[in-house]
């Protein structure tokens, strides 16, 4: 526990991934602020100090984790013409549904505060689904210019397929729900197969 007054590092990460072991153990009911605060092993105000408020913690959780996201799809074209197709696709498409995002995006989904605060931010420019479907459709295009996908490909309706399913797995999944990743992978793979 970090005494009063003394400085934690890195706050907003470790309190993100402190609410993401939270929901992957105990399920999304389960997500407070003091559940948060004591699996971080910090202060119980920690989390209020630095949030307005759990529905914005909530809501800076899920805009972070599309953050990150959207970081890795950009990196897609460097990619190009580099491993698989289908395994760079993958290792994007999937990072959605890593840290259990299907239950952070529900959870966001039950709180209208936090869900209303993510709408704002995406509607201002916050990376989310349009960012990772915009780089999904740049790195297909430059993998259709090097022969790698059916020529035929249309790299933007392609993208929204994939962007799309993600985004239907996400706010269709709950605990206990079939791993929807073999999904995402099928679609890959359908949609790229040469």
């Amino acid at each position: 526990m970090s005494p009063r007054g003394v400085a934690t590092p890195d706050v907003r990460e470790r309190l993100f991934a402190a609410a993401e072991r939270v929901v992957e153990r105990d399920g999304p009911g389960a997500l407070t602020s003091r559940s948060v605060t004591t699996e971080a092993g910090c202060a119980k105000g920690l989390l209020h100090a630095h949030f307005a408020g759990f529905d914005e913690f909530v809501a800076e959780l899920c805009l972070d984790r599309f953050a990150r996201t959207a970081e890795r799809a950009r990196a897609l074209e460097g990619l190009a013409g580099r491993g698989t197709v289908t395994g760079n696709l993958d290792a994007v498409v999937l990072a959605l549904f890593a840290s259990d995002g299907p239950a952070v995006s529900g959870l966001v989904m039950s709180r209208p505060a936090a869900s209303a605060r993510v709408r704002e931010a995406l509607e201002s420019g916050a990376p989310g689904f349009a960012a990772i479907e915009a780089a999904i459709a740049g790195y297909l295009a430059a993998e259709r210019d090097l022969a790698r996908v059916p020529a035929g490909l249309d790299p933007a309706t392609a993208a929204l397929a994939l962007v799309g399913t993600a985004h239907h797995l996400l706010m269709t999944s709950w605990p206990g729900a079939p791993d929807p990743r073999p999904a995402v992978r099928r679609v890959v793979a359908a949609l790229v197969a040469p």
